[in-house]
């Protein structure tokens, strides 16, 4: 089962190769807790498609402040290196799996 990587300051490089989610959250957050689900979800069917990242904004508030983040969950999507389009706020999978497709 494919599993999403946890971005820190340290790898946030990783997201910038193709295409990938990044997952702005924190663990007090109700939709971020409700969104959770659908991130392990797509982690496994976009396996070598895409990468599905999440981003603690408790533990990184440095990435949140450089991306500048002000409500969570927020969903970046990257495709080489370049932030494409975003969403905030608790999304459907279906409207998360359009961005991602739409990015292939």
């Amino acid at each position: 089962m494919a599993k999403y990587i946890e971005l820190t300051s340290k790898n946030f490089d990783v997201a910038k190769e193709g295409v990938s989610l990044v997952d702005f959250w924190a663990p007090w957050c109700g939709p971020c807790r409700m969104l959770a689900p659908v991130i392990d979800e797509l982690a496994e069917e976009f396996e070598g498609k895409a990468k599905i990242c999440k981003v603690n904004t408790d533990e990184e508030q440095d990435l949140a402040v450089e991306f500048g983040i002000r409500s969570i969950p927020t969903l970046l999507f990257f495709k080489d290196g370049e932030i494409k389009d975003q969403l905030i706020g608790a999304q459907s999978k279906q409207a998360i799996t359009d961005k991602i497709n739409s990015l292939l």
